[in-house]
């Protein structure tokens, strides 16, 4: 079965989502618009992928370039975006072709700076092929890369016409990355749509399984909430005074601190985990969330296999890391906390003893 998620944005565009669907990459590439030239953006593992997906394209009559970067993290650096520009820049890429994202969340938003920074904005397509890229990063318009001194601290708001979530792809996906992604689905079911705990909570023994009806169930549903939210505050500019789009990054202060003190080793969905305990720690505390919402975060993400513990000692490092968080304004540290099952909410300058506690609480 196919399902088709409209985002209905300044721009809208569909995520279709189901087994095979990467081959509709040919009318989303957009025949008739004067496309002469695709590039596809993927990392080594996806060559095989990448290969498929031109074949079609060449038969068309397309030219078609491979640029293949570095796995993970380690794409989304100003020497491979500046990489990247060098092959558009001598194969002769205009304004009319099209860049297409082929990998994980890190490659597609390293494609989708790519596209939206060469000739200040060029088309682009995602086909994300882990869960987390389906789930998170693929949708929504977020593009940018990692400086030294942060996460995603340089980047664009630039939409894709088209996001294609072929679940074939997962087949073939570790365990701890299809763990990973899950992470992201579940903080959508924390932040707005708690059918999503309640499917993890009763079928924990299919959420391993990559192929089952349940992972898929759960995809989609995250990709809901996510099309939902960004279709109200692209920008992440506040919606009608509300949290609007702020509220996708629950458990992501905490956590980019981590993967940046890691040195980005550490799996991106691996420490939202520990991002969310660690505020639902800081809402309980606040008397925002009871014991039973705290326990529920344990419990839900012990099912899915994720780590909900870091290691002791490092505040000082982690505290510095999160003042330069993208969502920290002027010295006022932000964190998207609950005051209730689907209620998020912004807790702006907490009080740094509140959040030194709550790292004890979670720490190791």
């Amino acid at each position: 079965m196919t399902t088709r998620l409209r985002v209905p944005t300044e721009r809208p565009y569909d995520v279709v989502i189901g087994n095979g669907v990467h081959e509709q990459l040919r009318g989303l590439v957009g025949f008739g618009l004067g496309v002469l030239r695709v590039a596809i953006i993927h990392p080594p593992s996806m060559l095989k992928q990448a290969q498929i997906l031109r074949g079609p394209l060449v038969s068309d009559g397309l030219e078609v370039h491979l640029i293949e970067v570095p796995d993970s993290e380690q794409a989304k650096t100003a020497d491979v975006l500046a990489f990247c520009w060098k092959v558009l820049g001598e194969t002769g890429f205009t304004r009319s072709d099209v860049i297409v994202g082929l990998g994980g969340g890190a490659t597609t938003d390293l494609a989708g700076f790519v596209a939206a920074s060469w000739l200040r904005g060029v088309r682009f397509v995602n086909v994300p092929t882990t869960v987390l890229g389906m789930v998170d990063a693929a949708v929504g318009g977020k593009t940018g890369i990692n400086t030294a001194q942060g996460k995603n601290l340089v980047g664009a708001f630039h939409e894709p016409v088209g996001v294609l979530c072929d679940l074939d792809l997962l087949t073939t996906l570790p365990a701890p990355e299809l763990r990973s992604g899950l992470a992201e689905v579940v903080k959508c079911g924390f932040i707005a749509d708690p059918s999503i705990l309640d499917l993890v909570e009763a079928a924990p023994e299919t959420i391993s399984d990559p192929s089952s009806s349940i992972v898929a169930e759960l995809i989609t549903k995250g990709i809901a909430v996510k099309a939902r939210t960004v279709a109200g505050d692209l920008h992440e500019t506040g919606a009608d005074g509300s949290i609007g789009r702020e509220a996708l990054n629950y458990g992501h202060t905490f956590g980019h601190a981590v993967e940046r003190f890691e040195r980005y080793t550490i799996r991106h969905g691996e420490a939202v985990s520990i991002g969310m305990v660690y505020v639902a720690e800081i809402a309980h505390r606040l008397g925002l969330i009871d014991d039973e919402l705290l326990d529920r975060h344990r419990s839900v993400l012990e099912i899915v296999g994720l780590p909900m513990t870091y290691r002791s000692g490092i505040w000082e490092a982690l505290s510095t890391t999160m003042r330069l968080d993208k969502k920290t304004r002027g010295d006022q540290m932000r964190f998207v906390v609950l005051e209730g099952l689907a209620a998020p909410t912004i807790l702006a300058g907490p009080d740094e003893s509140l959040l030194l506690d709550a790292y004890r609480a979670i720490s190791s």
